[in-house]
């Protein structure tokens, strides 16, 4: 580093990282960048999203609509938004050769569908601004001086004019023990994004089978409905996702053990299931009951529900029993299933909690207790659902915080 030059460190290799390294040496060709990953992999996020195609962000109509898709933060990321928003993301990989689409949910992917083509897009870039990477390299400490930041590595250590935290988030609060060294406060972390276990019960034997449902906690406000996938271990997909990201912290008090109620036919409730069950019973009265399925159920799932209501597989649609109909109503509209447990969405790893976000500006991700200080990323107490929203936050404030580095490296 030549004498007189700025430099600025960027900890954490994940998209926030990169997304501020890159665009701080853009924008500030005479600025020094150093990016530190703790780890030997760089992106690994990026690399798993999307099943391996990289849900890079939402095509969302507008930055409230956006905003309302983050359990925590929907405050902060609607000013930060205002700054950078899902039309700059697109536009930023375009001028880059990366064009990217929108599919029916709003998910937003390259038009490769390959993560690699976004990893290979911000390697190219990071090579190109000459971006100094250390890899296997942890920020242990970290101390204000005079004149800027001296930082305790797992090997060595290093001046920085400015530092960026964009170090992901962590699963347990004494992980962020070297970060209260700032004086930041942090909100106690908590996994969100994760599926749920049914250990031992016979739904699991369905596993592979998708449907649309509508899904409740019981003895909460949390609900959902979409997609829903069975698994070997009990429940997952978007719907099971979105219920564990909104009640991360209430799902956590409860040790994970609770009761899902699950409506498989979510145009109707069980009332209403009941008044139009005469009119089925009329039109499908001769056909027998397991062939004939008048809601849209995967039939390996119709079939279960019957069997759980005790209806024969000979049994015609008019011969149904009362008792058997009704139990049938019941399972349909309000199936519960006891939840013991929680699963990781593949390596797609969330966490709620972090920086708390009163103590950082969200219009240039600066400290506002330490200058020169920047956050972006997981590391805040931000966290979307699943869709490309964690994603879009990670641009957004890698952005953001480059910015304003980027000027006042310049002055």
């Amino acid at each position: 580093m030549s004498k007189g030059q700025k430099c600025l460190v960027v900890a954490g290799g994940g998209a926030a990282g990169f997304f501020c390294a890159v665009n701080a040496a853009r924008m500030s060709p005479a600025l020094k960048v150093i990016l530190l990953e703790k780890t030997g992999k760089l992106l690994s996020k990026v690399r798993v999203s999307g099943g391996g195609r990289c849900n890079v962000t939402h095509n969302a109509p507008d930055i409230a609509y956006m905003a309302s898709r983050y359990p925590r933060g929907q405050h902060f990321v609607k000013k930060a938004f205002s700054r950078f928003f899902v039309p700059d993301t697109i536009e930023w990989y375009a001028q880059r050769g990366v064009k990217l689409k929108a599919e029916a949910d709003g998910r937003m992917f390259p038009v490769t569908d390959s993560s690699e083509t976004i990893i290979n897009c911000l390697l190219r870039e990071a090579d190109q601004q000459r971006i100094s990477i250390r890899t296997n390299t942890e920020l242990k400490a970290v101390k204000r001086v005079e004149d800027g930041w001296r930082l305790t590595l797992s090997d060595g250590e290093l001046k920085a004019d400015y530092l960026c935290i964009a170090a992901g988030g962590y699963a347990q609060a004494e992980k962020f023990n070297w970060l209260k060294e700032t004086g930041h406060k942090i909100a106690p972390p908590a996994p969100s994004l994760f599926t749920f276990n049914m250990p031992g019960n016979p739904v699991t034997q369905l596993m592979g089978v998708a449907t649309t449902a509508h899904i409740r906690i019981a003895g909460t406000k949390l609900n959902e409905q979409g997609p829903l996938l069975i698994t070997h271990w009990g429940m997952s997909g978007p719907a099971i996702l979105r219920l564990s990201a909104w009640g991360a912290r209430e799902l956590q008090q409860l040790n994970y053990t609770f009761t899902a109620i699950v409506n498989w036919a979510p145009e109707y409730n069980e009332n209403t299931l009941r008044e139009a069950w005469t009119g089925l019973r009329v039109e499908l009265g001769r056909q027998k009951i397991h062939n004939k399925n008048p809601f849209g159920l995967p039939q390996r799932l119709w079939q279960f529900l019957l069997l759980q209501a005790g209806i024969g597989e000979d049994l015609r649609w008019a011969d149904v029993p009362a008792k058997e109909q009704n139990k049938l109503i019941k399972l349909l509209t309000g199936m519960e299933f006891p939840v013991k447990g929680k699963t990781t969405f593949k390596e797609e790893f969330v966490t709620c909690g972090g920086v708390e976000l009163k103590e950082i500006d969200p219009a240039t991700m600066e400290s506002k207790l330490l200058l020169d200080l920047y956050f972006a990323g997981e590391v805040m107490d931000v966290d979307g659902i699943t869709g490309g929203f964690n994603f879009q936050h990670a641009w957004t404030s890698g952005y953001l915080a480059a910015a304003a580095i980027a000027a006042k490296a310049a002055v």
